[in-house]
């Protein structure tokens, strides 16, 4: 989940490693450093915490730094050894010669240190990095040839891991090297760039190549050489990077994350472009690959997720089960790729990431492959790892979003599941829920205008967030298509103020958390007009009996029911079916100023990654 960062050229490297590694900030934040190569000279700064006490070290350094036009700069989340300088990267090896940063985990390399141990090889910090630096180095001591040796050290190494190094005796050039983890070379004229993900470098180029698993490459400035496993020497396509550097500025919003949650009316439109034209015509989805006669062979439907995109996947369930009558099983990805897989050639397999680099997921995806079913990827990110394993790519078209927790690839991933869905219920024939089928497609084609509707006017969520922003805990319920609601909710309130919120289909309340309301617990509840309004509305009234602080969402309620809650938030009136998407602008934005009040860092909460490249 860590961010790398190359460069080499004319230009004055640091710069340009630090405005790369700020635009990675939301891969980890720990600790961050560059290394910076002059001839035969490497200098080395780290700093523990955020990007600016690194900025603030390099400042002290500016007019020394002019001359240094080769760099490799890393941003770190913590997995071997705890935040700190010391196991900040860059890593050094123990010659002091080559240095190395690394995105992804080493799983051999406790046993690769033993032996290097025993060989005379000292090692001052916990990481499996320094490991990994030390076995490069050694296999150099034979080649003198450090793309060779970074050849035959990856083919020790077992894992997840993108590596670039520089060496003293090479000084022309940076070496990399790929397997389970993202990395990109970036091309210019008379410079080249390496990083983990483009908007590391999309300000300087709009070329670029992606490497493939098992590659490794040597970067000069005026030129880019990639050999596979078996040193044979390939040519990758050249990409056009698909996004504008205008994409990672924050518009004049205070943070990322609230200019993100108010784009999700612009992303609804996009996912919808050209997909849905008109409610009385059938679904355009050109991008889903199984015809008539192959869907209708499908029998089940296994939806492999993590995180927000999980809950994504729980709402997907709901619908593909309710119009296209397929059984639906929701995992996540971690504990799919632990047990026996149940799939075949009938079965549909949907992954879904916001960034298609979600290590978990590709392993479930690989996994999942090998009992020939069909791989549908739902993403962000039509260049990611994920992206190519897909027998359907179905891209959500959201933007990069910067913001850790996620809010417009929620709202993207979840429209792409409404569409997929009746998309299916079309193709299988069905002659049932035509009217509902054509209301959804209007309620679709209108919530853009809901959603900025709501964004509109945000006083009464600001009041209530203040209210609520010193409790300790939370309990959000709620039932049916909107229990996946309840759990984003939390799951977002959680991730950026701290605060333990907890997620309940509301008929289990009584089930055992109810033993934990008193006047200390608000209970936030989502109640939409539907078959289990009145049944959520009686889970509040025994909430409510034990002295909770009740919250209401809703799109309409009965006058002599009003006084059961504390607080209120009404949205723009819409269906059971389509209400998550209209609750969750709500829920995000509720989390969003809570976390503002109790001064926390919206876009970039603790311990937490945006893409999770480890298991």
């Amino acid at each position: 989940m860590c961010g790398i960062i190359g460069y080499i050229g004319d230009k004055k490297a640091s710069d340009i490693l630090i405005s790369g590694l700020s635009h990675l900030e939301y891969r980890g934040y720990d600790s961050s450093g560059i290394a910076l190569m002059n001839n035969n000279n490497v200098e080395v700064y780290k700093a523990q915490g955020k990007l600016i006490n690194l900025i603030n070290i390099l400042k002290e350094k500016e007019n020394h730094l002019l001359n240094y036009n080769i760099g490799i700069g890393h941003i770190r989340w913590a997995t071997h050894g705890a935040p700190s300088i010391v196991n900040a990267h860059p890593h050094t090896c123990c010659f002091n010669n080559l240095t190395l940063v690394h995105n992804g985990i080493i799983e051999n390399y406790q046993e690769i240190k033993e032996e290097l141990i025993k060989e005379g090889y000292n090692f001052l910090s916990q990481t499996d990095t320094e490991v990994a630096a030390n076995l490069i180095a050694k296999e150099y001591t034979k080649t003198k040839n450090l793309l060779d040796a970074m050849q035959m050290a990856v083919k020790k190494m077992k894992g997840a891991f993108a590596f670039c190094a520089i060496h003293k005796d090479e000084p022309d050039k940076i070496v990399v090297a790929k397997r389970n983890a993202p990395l990109v070379i970036g091309l210019g004229q008379g410079e080249n760039f390496v990083a983990s993900d483009i908007p590391a470098i999309i300000e300087y180029t709009k070329k670029a190549i992606y490497l493939t698993d098992h590659q490794v490459g040597v970067v000069k400035k005026d030129s880019v050489e990639i050999y596979d496993e078996n040193d044979n020497k390939v040519e990758n396509k050249i990409e056009y990077l698909p996004f504008e550097a205008m994409a990672i500025s924050k518009m004049g919003f205070k943070h990322f994350m609230l200019k993100e949650i108010h784009e999700q009316g612009d992303v609804v439109r996009n996912v919808l472009s050209g997909k849905l034209l008109q409610i009385d015509k059938s679904i355009k989805l050109d991008e889903f690959k199984l015809n008539k006669e192959q869907i209708k062979k499908i029998s089940r439907v296994q939806i492999i997720a993590c995180g927000t995109s999980l809950h994504a996947g729980l709402v997907g369930k709901y619908i593909i089960e309710k119009f296209a009558k397929i059984p639906v099983d929701v995992e996540p990805s971690s504990e799919y790729i632990y047990r026996d897989t149940i799939a075949d050639e009938n079965t549909l397999v949907i992954g879904i990431s916001q960034s298609g680099e979600t290590a978990d997921t590709i392993t479930a995806i690989k996994q999942v492959k090998q009992k020939h079913s069909h791989i549908a990827i739902i993403t962000n990110r039509a260049d990611s790892t994920m992206a190519r394993l897909a027998d359907s790519l179905l891209p959500i078209s959201a933007g990069i979003e910067v913001s850790v927790a996620a809010t417009k690839s929620y709202m993207a991933q979840l429209i792409s599941l409404y569409i997929l869905s009746i998309y299916l219920h079309e193709q299988l024939g069905f002659s049932d829920f035509k009217e509902e089928i054509q209301n959804l497609k209007q309620e679709l084609l209108e919530l853009p205008n809901k959603v900025e509707a709501l964004l509109e006017d945000t006083e009464n969520i600001k009041k209530i967030a203040k209210k609520y922003s010193n409790f300790k805990d939370f309990i959000f319920i709620a039932r049916g298509i909107n229990f996946p609601s309840a759990l984003e909710g939390a799951l977002k309130l959680k991730e950026i103020s701290y605060i333990n919120a907890t997620g309940y289909g509301a008929g289990e309340l009584k089930h055992g958390p109810i033993a934990m309301l008193d006047n200390n617990m608000p209970v936030l509840a989502i109640l939409n007009t539907g078959i289990v309004y009145d049944k959520v509305l009686s889970n509040c009234e025994e909430a409510k009996a034990r002295q909770a602080r009740l919250i209401g969402v809703t799109n309409y309620m009965a006058e002599k029911d009003i006084p059961l809650f504390d607080d209120l938030i009404t949205i723009p009136f819409c269906s059971d079916l389509i209400s998550p998407a209209v609750n969750i602008v709500v829920l995000q934005l509720l989390a969003y100023y809570i976390s503002e009040y109790l001064g926390k860092d919206v876009d970039q909460p603790r311990n937490l990654a945006k893409s999770v490249t480890v298991e």
